[in-house]
């Protein structure tokens, strides 16, 4: 692990995080700790209503931070976006947004860092060049190799459009065959363009292609 992805253990109120050592090093789909409401200023449930006494104790939720009884605040679930070693406390509606997300760490983001190939094309050039594409292992640069090498960071990408082919009137199913990236060039205000394009001739990598624009796709909303 090079020094700038450097990571260490911290205890916070709400349970034991791995984190970059810098915080330049930090994920973009990385979540910052929500302040607790004070006990003070939390006699009841934010959810039920319910009045918090010596036998119906008070718990607060990892992700947004409010107060709720056990009941309302039951579920332990990971929470990946804020760094969390152990699944941890949350509300119910907290509860089912993390889910999806550990779905994204355990699916989506995994194919991205994977890679795949394509013929990219840069702005309005002619000419394409065959590339690895994938997520870095910081999550923070879309790292294209081949014959040239480019590093984009995900904060300064503002579009990302799937490029389908497939569809029928009737409904027929579309596959997702290329991309076009925009994204803010660093020390300018202008925008570049890129366009990703799996290669017809690599039959045995359409799938993961697809796969990997699927994520990308996912990473866009």
């Amino acid at each position: 692990m090079s020094g700038g992805d450097a990571k260490k253990l911290v205890r916070s109120p709400s349970g034991l995080r791995m984190v970059p050592e810098h915080r330049a090093a930090r994920s973009p789909f990385g979540l910052d700790e929500p302040p607790w409401v004070p006990d003070k200023e939390c006699p009841r449930c934010m959810q039920c209503d319910t009045k918090f006494d010596f036998i119906t104790r008070k718990h607060h939720c990892r992700r947004c931070g409010k107060c709720f009884c056990d009941k309302c605040c039951s579920k332990k679930v990971p929470l990946p976006r804020m760094c969390f070693v152990d699944p941890v406390r949350q509300c119910a509606e907290c509860a089912l947004v993390s889910q999806k997300e550990s779905e994204f760490y355990d699916k989506q983001l995994k194919v991205l860092m994977n890679g795949a190939t394509f013929f990219v094309t840069l702005g309005t050039s002619d000419k394409s060049e065959l590339m690895v594409c994938r997520l870095s292992n910081n999550q923070r640069y879309l790292v294209l190799d081949g014959d040239s090498h480019y590093e984009i960071e995900i904060i300064q990408i503002s579009t990302v459009q799937i490029l389908t082919e497939g569809f029928t009137p009737g409904g027929g199913n579309t596959r997702a065959v290329g991309m076009i990236l925009q994204y803010k060039v660093p020390g300018s205000e202008e925008e570049a363009q890129m366009k990703f394009t799996a290669g017809e001739d690599f039959s045995c990598n359409k799938k993961l292609s697809a796969a990997w624009l699927a994520a990308m796709h996912k990473v866009s909303k």
